[in-house]
């Protein structure tokens, strides 16, 4: 997987003003920033449900090698393709609720404000549904690798293991800071400015 990917979809996005925006400025750009942020999502999905089957054909290719004992491995493989079949179901959310080009500018900003609270529950949520599975089928490949090789072997100094556990802890640290700083610096200021527009908009009706 590829742990700067929501840190990207979100760096692609100017930074937001927040409740203090300008409405002109919110009309006129409403619409770009909305289809900007429908193609950095529709990447982000594309390339971690990719990743994700990459990494679950790897990781059976490893079981395949083990001379002792491979099964813990599928459970790893399985883990890994639970992470993938969630970038999957968001592909097939976002086609269902897609709005056509015709739709009203008042429904269209209901759809967005809606989209950014779901991205914004995603990424305070990804420490259950992205970094605890993919920790734990990156700790399951290791251990039973380990378990394959001789006594002797550097796979097996607890040493070697531990240190490896602790980068691999560090990585999933950062990408949980990643995405709450995305949701504080990113899409909660963007929500304010859309919630600003949508009152603008219904005082108006």
């Amino acid at each position: 997987m590829n742990w700067n990917d929501y840190e990207a979809v979100w760096r692609r996005q100017e930074p937001p003003v927040g409740a203090g925006a300008d409405l002109s400025v919110l009309r006129q750009s409403f619409e770009a920033k909305r289809r900007k942020l429908a193609a950095t999502l529709w990447v982000r999905d594309i390339v971690e449900a990719s990743a994700g089957l990459f990494g679950a054909a790897a990781f059976a290719a490893i079981a395949r090698h083990q001379e002792k004992i491979a099964w813990p491995i599928m459970i790893a493989v399985a883990l890994v393709l639970g992470v993938t079949g969630s970038f999957v179901r968001e592909r097939i959310r976002t086609h269902r609720q897609k709005l056509g080009p015709d739709a009203p500018l008042l429904a269209k900003l209901e759809a967005e404000i809606a989209e950014l609270r779901h991205q914004r529950r995603l990424l305070l949520g990804v420490w259950k549904w992205y970094l605890v599975p993919l920790t734990a089928a990156i700790v399951i490949v290791c251990v039973t690798i380990s378990l394959n090789r001789p006594p002797w072997d550097l796979a097996r100094d607890p040493r070697f293991m531990g240190s490896y556990f602790a980068l691999v802890a560090l990585l999933m640290w950062g990408v949980w800071v990643i995405n709450r700083r995305a949701v504080r610096r990113q899409i909660e200021p963007r929500i304010e400015e859309l919630e600003k527009l949508h009152r603008d908009l219904l005082s108006l009706s």
